[in-house]
């Protein structure tokens, strides 16, 4: 008999002001310093994922968020160059109470605020392959599998 897969999950907000959204430039932490992603974190245990978002971002850039003020935007399911799968959930929010700072400057070197269409070169390659697929329109992905592309579909291209 297998052993029943389990997966990390990940919480992801895209906070959205003037057609961008905020980056977080990831630092002393030993995963992707240097690079980019938004605020967010591994879900904790007996935590929805709509609590793990809220609580993330309070968190990191001090602001509160309701459920109401999040909507769902994509799903992702990842694996890692270790062979590690995890489960991201992202999650867009217009609205929030409280102006953005960098509340852990012991992890994170800065704020910006970027184009979602245009991100920078040094996006965390899974957070930038699910940034695409939001802007395509798509609600889920597979990224980092073999043999599949970032929509999930087949990829023939060999």
């Amino acid at each position: 008999m297998s052993e029943r897969y389990r997966s990390i999950v990940d919480v992801y907000v895209l906070l959205r002001r003037n057609g961008k959204i905020l980056l977080m430039e990831r630092a002393n932490t030993g995963y992707a310093d240097g690079q980019l992603c938004p605020p967010s974190g591994h879900l904790e245990q007996g935590e929805s994922v709509i609590d793990g978002a809220i609580r993330e971002a309070a968190e990191e850039v001090g602001i509160t968020l309701t459920s109401e003020q999040l909507s769902c935007a994509h799903v992702v399911h990842h694996r890692n160059s270790d062979g590690q799968g995890r489960i991201g959930f992202f999650f867009a929010a217009a609205r929030w109470r409280g102006e953005p700072t960098n509340r852990e400057p012991h992890k994170c070197a800065g704020l910006s605020w970027a184009d979602p269409d245009d991100l920078p070169r040094n996006t965390v390659g899974y957070t930038a392959a699910a940034v695409a697929q939001i802007q395509a329109g798509h609600g889920f992905s597979i990224h980092g599998w073999d043999g599949i592309d970032g929509s999930g579909n087949a990829d023939d291209s060999g």
